[in-house]
């Protein structure tokens, strides 16, 4: 009977596998082997589906220095194992506790993340595409209530996942290897579906006399007491409850992935803008969202900047969430891991703190510049250059004068007088913008009634003359500047791209045009 039960688990995981996707033929599998029940169950059965699938397998083991002798006694019972199955194993021992002091993590938080980051380094040294480790259906149980116990959204109810990316762990930055792949190592549970009662049945069928870890029965433990407390109880309400647990997941991981699915349709329409340092999207769409869709965007770009949701609570999200959802230009909300959101009229903007602002590709330059006339002068460190010519005003159409493009300003050359240079603000500039009152007034107050984001404000270029602003390029030419009835000649400036033009002009430098008015006109 007992033989029967374990050829009846290996079919179960293979049909298991097959369904999920979770092996593919030719596949290298690391194996994580503690020396316990379910990791010797599943070397085992891979083993025995290893003919099926032209599977290369290699054993690691991690020594936690948690247990003294007895963690000792585990990594010789594993060597040993492997060699009388002829599987290669490698074995590492690193002070899990002392680590945990030092990042100031729980014991069993770093023992995780430390054990998947060696095992993502095994899995680099070898070439395995796959990593498999032992977690059976009551794992999958109790980490479903441990999630919803401390109020975890669907991504922590719809508990483990029998395949995912494992450098998509939590891993606060520890090396999971995963810089030697395009992309890291998948990570296999082939065990999640199996309880563990059929997992001692299947040891004892096969002789296998697994170590006992006495930390398992260490109640001061979270993950143990709610093993060995709290389960207990729930099944005097409903001794099925392990059943719909697992029930229950399997429908939020559905949902979860249709959730992920839309999320990342809204992903597409955000107008989303990403570097390394700084995520910016579409406030007013992301406004039109459903709240749902809101948290989730909300949480993608916390991951992307992060690389990981590690210590991202509800009320971090949420009171990220009551800042963005009705805030105005200059509202920001603190993150966890040195992250701000912040609203910049228009645009929704999550960044790292001190990360350089967003700047779109347009003129830039944060020193003065003396400008040639007629010339052309490159901005340092750009493709952008500014030329200027002068025209006598015959010579252009009043439409022409009129309609500028975006870069492009028509100026008095009389008015604009000579030692023009671009320059960054200054605190206390003025700005008289044609058509807009009778006087000069603040240049910042132009700037934020025209919008102009303030992560771009001390970078914008201003054309100079001793007498004040005569252009805020993109926006408006000055007062003092503008064409007249009176006006003879036309100072055309422009900004272009050297790439687009060719032009053998250095960064910062200028060029004396040839084309200069002659002193008659």
């Amino acid at each position: 009977m007992q033989q029967t039960m374990a050829q009846d688990l290996v079919d179960q995981v293979r049909c298991y596998i097959e369904r999920h996707g979770l092996l593919s033929r030719g596949d290298t599998v690391v194996v994580g082997v503690s020396g316990g029940p379910d990791s010797l169950c599943l070397l085992h059965v891979l083993c025995a589906l290893s003919g099926a699938y032209d599977l290369h397998l290699h054993v690691a083991h991690l020594n936690h220095q948690l247990r003294g002798a007895d963690a000792d006694a585990d990594a010789t019972f594993v060597v040993q194992t492997c060699q009388d199955w002829t599987i290669p194993v490698t074995v590492e021992s690193l002070p899990v506790g002392v680590v945990a002091k030092e990042r100031g993590l729980a014991v069993e938080e770093a023992a995780r993340q430390i054990r998947y980051a060696f095992l993502g380094r095994v899995a680099a040294q070898v070439g395995a595409q796959k990593v498999a480790v032992g977690h059976n259906a009551d794992d999958q149980v109790e980490t479903v209530l441990m999630h919803w116990l401390r109020g975890s959204g669907l991504a922590g109810l719809r508990g483990m996942l029998p395949l995912t990316r494992l450098d998509e762990m939590r891993l606060s930055g520890f090396d999971t290897g995963g810089a030697a792949y395009a992309v890291g190592p998948w990570l296999i549970r082939p065990l999640l579906a199996t309880p563990r009662r059929a997992i001692e049945a299947y040891c004892a069928a096969h002789d296998l006399q697994p170590r006992f870890d006495r930390s398992n029965l260490d109640t001061t433990l979270f993950r143990n007491r709610l093993r060995h407390e709290l389960l207990p109880v729930l099944e005097t309400f409903n001794p099925r409850f392990r059943e719909v647990a697992l029930r229950s997941a399997d429908i939020l991981a559905a949902d979860y992935a249709c959730l992920r699915q839309l999320q990342r349709q809204a992903w597409q329409e955000l107008e989303v803008s990403e570097t390394s340092d700084r995520i910016s999207l579409s406030l007013s769409r992301w406004r039109r969202l459903p709240l749902s869709l809101q948290r989730s965007v909300l949480r993608e770009v916390i991951h992307r900047l992060r690389r990981s949701l590690r210590n991202i609570n509800w009320v971090h999200t949420e009171n990220a969430l009551a800042v963005l959802a009705s805030g105005h230009t200059g509202m920001a909300a603190t993150l966890p891991g040195g992250l701000e959101a912040r609203i910049e009229y228009d645009r929704l903007q999550i960044a790292r703190a001190g990360a350089p602002p967003e700047l779109p590709d347009t003129p830039w330059v944060d020193q003065p510049l003396h400008i040639a006339v007629p010339g052309e002068t490159a901005l340092p460190g750009s493709a952008w250059i500014l030329t200027t010519r002068v025209v006598p005003r015959a010579s252009l159409a009043e439409e022409t004068i009129r309609s500028p493009r975006t870069w492009q300003a028509f100026l008095d050359h009389e008015a604009a007088g000579t030692g023009l240079q671009l320059r960054p603000r200054r605190s206390g500039d003025r700005f008289w913008p044609q058509g807009l009152g009778d006087r000069p007034g603040s240049l910042n107050a132009f700037m934020t009634s025209a919008k102009i984001p303030r992560a771009w404000r001390d970078r914008l270029p201003l054309l100079m003359s001793p007498r004040g602003i005569l252009w805020l390029p993109g926006w408006r030419i000055s007062e003092l500047a503008r064409i007249r009835e009176s006006t003879r000649l036309v100072l055309v400036a422009e900004f272009v791209r050297g790439s687009d033009r060719g032009s053998p002009v250095a960064n910062g430098s200028s060029r004396q045009g040839e084309d200069a008015c002659p002193a008659s006109l």
